[in-house]
């Protein structure tokens, strides 16, 4: 597992056009509602993993919600959750390969980081960070030395499931 990163909210510009900019793509980046619940979570779960489903559905419980969810003809692309599993985290995030190249991840990344800017973070985490050169080029994301494994560490592990 990757370490953690750092954003500085406080010098991160509050601009919404990249996420606008999604629009020209047939792509929605928007909060979900909460009909929509059981099928992201569901999604999250068989395209990324079972603990990212489960995390998704705790930042949906936050009021408000804190997860933003990327829509193309009425189907999930991508998400990008914060406060899941730690407040003041952002992750997990993801995008399906049929939306990745197309900024759509940045978008996801950025609504995110503003929305936790917006409710008075000065700081982010960024949980065991996937792709750390994205992270450092998109928002100037540094890495946490010795955070491996982190919060992360006595997670119990889904193999306790499989009867032997």
């Amino acid at each position: 597992m990757p370490s953690d990163m750092l954003v500085k909210l406080y010098e991160l510009q509050v601009d919404w056009s990249c996420v606008a900019g999604q629009e020209k793509l047939g792509v929605v980046i928007r909060k979900p509602i909460g009909p929509e619940m059981r099928l992201l979570v569901d999604w999250v779960g068989k395209v990324f993993s079972v603990g990212w489903g489960s995390e998704v559905a705790m930042a949906l419980a936050n009021k408000p919600v804190s997860c933003f969810v990327a829509v193309r003809e009425g189907k999930p692309i991508g998400f990008a959750a914060y406060d899941a599993t730690v407040l003041g985290f952002l992750g997990p995030m993801g995008v399906e390969k049929s939306g990745q190249g197309q900024g759509t991840g940045k978008a996801l990344l950025l609504a995110a980081l503003i929305d936790m800017k917006l409710k008075g973070y000065g700081y982010a985490i960024i949980g065991a960070a996937g792709p750390l050169e994205f992270y450092k080029k998109t928002v100037g994301a540094v890495e946490i030395p010795g955070s491996h494994p982190g919060v992360y560490k006595t997670q119990m592990k889904y193999s306790c499931l499989v009867k032997k």
